[in-house]
């Protein structure tokens, strides 16, 4: 199973607070107050990082292993979502016009569902996501 989470290293900042980084993800800098702050900040910078790749259309790099000092962050669930759907496509090397005949839509709206500043329907994804041979899961971890 694919799962886009990664581990990020928190470093005290000379202000206070914390700057967050990410080894698999270089663009992904961000800062938060507290920890709880920082983690919250990496989640939304990670989902702008998955956009940039989505946009940029390059592949997602695979997380590391999360080192002792590190912290595994995920983007907001839509963000995900779309992440899968993207990767599924790539993998299974078709089109959106080819996706968009088989979801009975048309083209634009696949478009849509890669689209990572369109808001789009969860139910709606996992069905395209099912026609690639995948299934899209959401699961639940302590936090």
């Amino acid at each position: 199973m694919e799962r886009f989470e990664y581990a990020v290293a928190l470093t005290p900042a000379d202000e206070g607070g914390f700057v967050v980084t990410c080894r698999d993800l270089p663009q992904l800098i961000t800062q938060g107050e507290s920890v709880a702050d920082a983690l919250a900040a990496a989640a939304d910078a990670m989902d702008e990082v998955f956009a940039t790749y989505m946009l940029a259309k390059l592949d997602f790099p695979h997380p590391s292993k999360q080192r002792r000092d590190e912290h595994r962050v995920a983007p907001p669930p839509e963000a995900v979502a779309k992440a899968a759907l993207y990767v599924a496509m790539r993998e299974s090397g078709i089109s959106n016009v080819q996706l968009a005949r088989q979801l009975g839509v048309h083209e634009k709206e696949v478009r849509r569902l890669l689209d990572p500043h369109y808001a789009s329907k969860l139910p709606r994804i996992a069905q395209a996501v099912a026609l690639l041979g995948k299934r899209l899961v959401i699961g639940l971890d302590a936090a």
